[in-house]
């Protein structure tokens, strides 16, 4: 359930945005309440919000300076500010912090409603962003930008690799599908590819079982075969060294609920 994070010191108003809310997403989602931005930074470092509604004026620490305080954290929400003035000055310092909705009391309703929902679809895109280059390996894709031109041996060479991710792959036996000398094309691959066969391989497979994860039912097991790994342990030991994370790990970052094909 996603959490809506409502932090205003007027309890009139923040009383009316709470009831508005509530009223509006029929308990799907959970919203919680702060009566000040220090008790909601607090707040914040214990709990994750996905949305932050707050008021720009407040005492000990205005709504633009918690903005700019859970900027750093790893999972900043989105975020509504509302204010009693329309001020020039703020404004301008919301859309710095990326603040998707700026709105002037008394609130209406109906653009408050509007405002939540446009800053839920945001957050929405921003995971999905965030999911998408999680599945992306950056070195691998450096050596598919610029327009790069791979020699002809090169480009059969990571046909082969692509033809053949699911078996037994060696630098040698390439070489030899392409009638080559080993050393040659081992120096030839690295020069214009940027990495060495075995990196290559090793990462193209990583990015593959990095798809599966995040696109399918199948078990670590059954990935780490379709992959070219024989044993699971050894799979995993790959995957952490080159992710951070085991591959379980991994699944549970990008997978979104309703997301994966079982």
């Amino acid at each position: 359930m996603k959490t809506i994070l409502i932090v205003d010191d007027e309890p009139r108003t923040r009383e009316g945005v709470r009831k508005a809310l509530e009223a509006w997403s029929g308990g799907k989602y959970r919203i919680a309440v702060a009566e000040s931005g220090v008790e909601a930074l607090e707040w914040l470092r214990h709990n994750e919000a996905n949305l932050l509604v707050t008021d720009v004026r407040m005492p000990e620490m205005g709504g633009l300076d918690l903005v700019e305080e859970v900027s750093s954290f790893p999972h900043p929400p989105v975020t509504i500010i509302i204010s009693g003035h329309p001020e020039f000055d703020y404004a301008k310092r919301a859309l710095q912090f990326g603040v998707v909705e700026y709105l002037v009391k008394p609130l209406d309703k109906s653009k408050l409603v509007q405002a939540v929902e446009l800053a839920l679809q945001r957050e929405e895109e921003l995971n999905q962003i965030g999911r998408m280059k999680k599945l992306v390996d950056t070195k691998l894709l450096e050596t598919f930008q610029n327009n790069k031109i791979y020699s002809p041996p090169v480009e059969e060479g990571i046909r082969y690799i692509e033809e053949h991710l699911g078996e037994p792959l060696s630098m040698k036996e390439a070489a030899e599908q392409l009638h080559m000398n080993a050393s040659y094309f081992s120096v030839l691959f690295k020069e214009q590819t940027g990495l060495s066969f075995t990196e290559y391989v090793t990462r193209r497979r990583i990015q593959r079982a990095k798809e599966l994860l995040g696109g399918t039912g199948l078990s670590i097991g059954e990935i780490a075969e379709r992959v070219g790994y024989q044993t699971d342990k050894y799979f995993v030991k790959v995957f952490r060294t080159l992710e951070g994370m085991s591959p379980g790990q991994y699944r549970k970052h990008v997978s979104a609920p309703g997301e994966t094909i079982q």
